[in-house]
């Protein structure tokens, strides 16, 4: 029997994808958080939609740069990926402190991220709902990918300290 949710957990149920790392860059420094939040909206060219809480360093970067990088990790960084999401980039060198590896992109000034088995560098080509929705509409310009990866387990946010796993394949008959 189903039971009321709470509409402020709606969101526990519609996870749009995996859990990512948004690199970006201002001035030479490097920052890194982690969003749950990320849909497809087109597929050539790749067009993404990436809402960034406007409370972070990372939402000052990026309006300001308008561009960044997706970078998707696996399980096996669950713990730099929690804590990149405890620790404000104005404060403390997350690269550095999480031993996350910046290699340089083709054509964003953000860095990839070694370690993630997918980078995707992106520029801003949307701004109308930024204030509003806190959205930003952007085009993959350049796409990377670990190819010996084979299902990813990748993470999906829950809520707070809880993730689920994707990466098993299913085929429908």
């Amino acid at each position: 029997m189903k039971q009321k949710l709470p509409l402020a957990e709606v969101y526990t149920l519609l996870g749009s994808g995996p859990v990512v790392l948004i690199s970006s860059s201002l001035k030479g420094k490097y920052n890194i958080m982690p969003i749950a939040w990320t849909t497809m909206i087109d597929f050539e060219p790749p067009i993404v939609g990436c809402c960034i809480g406007d409370q972070s360093y990372t939402f000052q970067i990026v309006k300001k740069t308008k561009e960044f990088v997706i970078n998707i990790p696996t399980v096996k960084l669950i713990k730099q990926v929690y804590g990149c999401g405890q620790a404000s980039g104005k404060k403390v060198d997350k690269f550095k402190k999480f031993k996350l590896t910046p290699i340089p992109a083709s054509k964003v000034k953000a860095p990839l991220v070694k370690e993630c088995f997918a980078s995707l560098e992106c520029k801003v080509v949307d701004t109308r709902m930024i204030d509003q929705y806190n959205l930003f509409i952007v085009k993959v310009v350049a796409a990377w990918v670990e190819r010996g990866v084979k299902q990813p387990k990748t993470l999906h946010h829950i809520s707070g300290r809880r993730f689920i796993l994707g990466g098993t394949e299913v085929v429908a008959k």
